[in-house]
């Protein structure tokens, strides 16, 4: 299979087991607050990882540092970002802001790693594709509520995946994938740990006997474990501005998730925002191509 098709697969089965984790993230909420679910979704991950590639060597700090990098960005800050700022914001504040991870990878590109040229298309592609997820997210409200800080945090969340993404160019070739995602998780639980402190952090082993399970189950070993390899190894083939592009369509798997599985009702707004993402999306990636006259 050409590299390239196969990073756009990748990518694409990330989007959408990620579009459909709101499910068991929910259910989980009944029991579990949002730092525990992290937490213990990312362990779970982790010891997944362990038994699949168990050796274990140290690297030249510089390298080490790297790790920490991609754990502090694409697990910490990205998960408490956003969590917390639930706790200050409107979800679809939420929803909207950190939606702009795509938009913020190909700014950092351009001005911070030079990886990519930020071009008129892709620029306009991505204010398309956010206008769509904002009519998903408010679904028609004309009510919208700023907060200052939750806002920020949302948007810090989106520029957190940014830097992670820019930070895994060539990291899975040297490193293979399985390692680097596994010591992005460690890295990731290692940082987290001071947020576990100030949470109030409740181990619950009664879980795991639970019907809940099947959930946590779910979210630590597929949208952690299989998706953070996948999506690792996408990024290489296709590269972060590409593959976080696709980060748009999250919001329409997630409606019609919605739709399927909880039984909300399908609406001409949601239809309308889902088909501004796809149009936004593909317009990033293609531009508009005319049919020539004769």
């Amino acid at each position: 299979m050409n590299s390239k098709l196969a990073g756009h697969l990748l990518v694409l089965f990330c989007v959408l087991v990620w579009g459909v984790t709101f499910v068991s993230t929910k259910v989980l909420l009944g029991v579990r607050s949002p730092v525990e679910i992290a937490f213990d979704r990312f362990v779970l991950a982790f010891l997944v990882l362990c038994v699949l590639h168990p050796r274990f060597a140290w690297q030249a700090p510089r390298e080490e540092l790297r790790f920490f990098g991609l754990g502090l960005c694409g697990v910490t800050l990205y998960f408490l970002f956003e969590n917390f700022a639930l706790q200050y914001t409107q979800a679809s504040n939420v929803g909207l802001l950190v939606s702009s991870a795509p938009l913020l990878t190909a700014i950092f590109a351009h001005y911070i790693t030079h990886e990519q040229k930020l071009s008129r298309q892709f620029v306009l592609g991505s204010l398309l594709a956010l206008l769509g997820v904002a009519v998903v997210m408010f679904n028609g409200s004309v009510v919208l509520k700023l907060n200052p800080l939750g806002d920020l945090l949302a948007l810090l969340a989106g520029a957190a995946w940014a830097l992670y993404c820019l930070q895994l160019r060539k990291m899975g070739d040297k490193y293979g994938y399985l390692y680097l995602t596994r010591q992005v998780f460690f890295y990731g639980l290692l940082t987290m740990l001071p947020a576990l402190y100030f949470t109030h952090y409740r181990l619950d082993l009664g879980l795991w006997l639970s019907a809940s399970a099947g959930n946590m189950l779910f979210l630590g070993v597929v949208a952690s474990a299989v998706c953070y390899v996948a999506w690792n190894k996408a990024v290489n083939l296709i590269g972060s501005v590409k593959a976080s592009n696709y980060i748009y369509l999250i919001p329409v798997v997630t409606l019609i998730t919605a739709v399927l599985a909880l039984g909300e009702r399908l609406t001409l707004i949601g239809l309308t925002g889902a088909a501004f993402i796809l149009c936004g999306v593909y317009y990033a990636e293609h531009g508009l191509k005319l049919p020539s006259g004769q």
